[in-house]
């Protein structure tokens, strides 16, 4: 019998976890690093990667323990993104750890795997950021056993170790990162930057077909996602609230004002009910059931969602917010990117309509 109702609360051992999580965090990822990190020419924090992947083990959660992971479930990977964005930390958690590991947890390569989950090897699947579930067409090709062509909009691709390509013969590539161009591109997230990959007669090792490998892949890259974004909402929310009731004008806590009051009180709204998406698509992605419709639901939601929080602290923050100094930046910015990241909230929601069955007017 099939569950009907999916279960939104978090247990103790994802508490546990999130607090861990939020620990390192708050020791190695403090906003004044991240954003010194973003003006410089290496955006990836090495040192916390390797803390989160190789010491806590974060790398492999979804890797079946007898391939060298955690063998936990979706819903432990959405607490993790929680906790990474609202610190807009620049790791390539979501591109090696999800989205990646997914593809070839589809193609079934036990050898790669294992390597992706001992956090030591990052992983990067070679499409745009853009691209939602079931979007275009692979643009490199094989031609005599090489494989040659460019893909832009790659995120993290700066960061890979080991690039997955999906060519048009159908099949996906594992390529070595030093066997393909990285060309920098200009990114407005430059904690996730993006990067053209150009691939010219690079030799690569077929994994299997890549249709249901990038589905997949790009399917949880977008329920997910919404967790990252119920993060940075919330960290967006609670730091407003918190500097309302500090900054004082006529002598009285701004936070006082009814109009400002109205203003938070329906952002909370929306968080809350973000969460609610965020939970349920992290959910669908564990027990299986309406996943498609469920990630699509919360994708449709959570971007504006998050693009909302952060202009709204932007905003609320007053001058101190529009300077280069405070961290409203990055998490606007990374909401923004987010916004379109594995398909718009338009997109999602025209999935949604198909899934129904909801014809346009």
């Amino acid at each position: 019998m099939s569950r009907t109702e999916p279960d939104l609360l978090y247990s103790e051992e994802e508490e546990a976890l999130r607090a861990a999580v939020r620990d390192l965090l708050t020791d190695h990822c403090d906003p004044a690093g991240v954003i010194a990190r973003a003006e410089s020419d290496t955006p990836h924090d090495r040192a916390l990667w390797k803390s989160l992947a190789e010491g806590m083990g974060l790398a492999g959660l979804l890797v079946p323990e007898e391939l060298g992971g955690q063998g936990a479930s979706h819903r432990e990977v959405a607490v993790v993104l929680e906790e990474l964005g609202r610190s807009v930390a620049p790791v390539p958690y979501l591109a090696s750890a999800v989205v990646a590991t997914e593809a070839l947890l589809e193609c079934g390569d036990g050898e790669l795997l294992g390597r992706l989950a001992s956090g030591r090897t990052v992983g990067v699947l070679a499409v745009g950021l853009h691209l939602a579930p079931g979007g275009a067409q692979p643009a490199v090709r094989l031609e005599d056993g090489r494989l040659h062509g460019e893909v832009t909009g790659v995120a993290d691709a700066a960061a890979a170790d080991v690039l997955l390509v999906p060519a048009r013969d159908g099949g996906l590539y594992a390529v070595e990162a030093d066997a393909a161009t990285v060309t920098p591109q200009t990114s407005l997230d430059l904690t996730r930057p993006l990067a053209t990959v150009t691939l010219t007669g690079a030799r690569g090792r077929r994994l299997g077909d890549a249709e249901p490998a990038v589905r997949r892949a790009l399917r949880s890259a977008a329920g997910l996602l919404a967790s990252e974004q119920l993060g940075l909402a919330e960290w967006a929310l609670t730091e407003t609230v918190r500097y309302l009731k500090e900054r004082k004008q006529f002598n009285r806590p701004v936070g006082g004002f009814q109009a400002l009051k109205h203003r938070l009180a329906q952002l909370w709204l929306e968080v809350v009910s973000l969460r609610a998406a965020a939970r349920a698509a992290a959910d669908a992605l564990t027990t299986g059931e309406d996943t498609d419709l469920t990630v699509a639901v919360a994708q449709s939601y959570a971007g504006p969602v998050a693009v909302h929080a952060a202009e709204e602290a932007v905003q609320l923050h007053g001058g101190i917010g529009m300077t280069w100094e405070h961290p409203v930046h990055l998490c606007l910015k990374r909401a923004k990117a987010d916004s379109i990241a594995y398909g718009t909230a338009g997109a999602h929601r025209a999935a949604v309509a198909a899934l129904v069955g909801l014809q346009a007017p």
